[in-house]
């Protein structure tokens, strides 16, 4: 049986895992959140608030806590959608510079990441998860 709490091991493993990534991207203003969310509206913009809180697996209210700095910083714009109602979050020529910027920080951060865990380990790893990520998904839908 599994000892502990697997909500709490799992954060730490998070915080860890951050720590490398904001102290390599430290320099370029971004912490590793800001640039995973520059990096999901460059692949997606535009893009419906409630579309990229799905594709990033947030709530709606923590999205729009993590873009109001990115746009207070001018990177990316929340705009006006298909009708009245609807907002698209689009990035900016600013945030595409920003994310170019750090680009190279988080690949060093990613390979002292690889070099820190040893690579059969961090591919493993990203295969749990998938994993993982897919069987969550798999729990909220109706059993049949």
């Amino acid at each position: 049986m599994p000892q502990g709490c697997s909500n709490h091991r799992v954060r730490q493993l998070m915080r860890g895992i951050g720590q490398i990534y904001d102290a390599h991207l430290n320099d370029t203003g971004l912490r590793i959140t800001q640039y995973s969310l520059l990096s999901h509206v460059l692949a997606a913009s535009p893009v419906r608030p409630v579309d990229l809180a799905r594709l990033m697996r947030m709530d709606a209210s923590t999205l729009t806590r993590n873009l109001k700095p990115l746009i207070d910083a001018g990177w990316v714009s929340l705009g006006q959608g298909g009708d009245q109602r609807s907002r698209l979050v689009h990035i900016t020529d600013a945030g595409r510079a920003k994310r170019e910027e750090a680009k190279q920080s988080w690949k060093t951060a990613q390979n002292a990441l690889n070099a820190r865990l040893g690579l059969e380990r961090v591919v493993a790893l990203h295969g749990l998860i998938d994993e993982c990520l897919a069987l969550l998904d798999g729990a909220d839908r109706p059993q049949t």
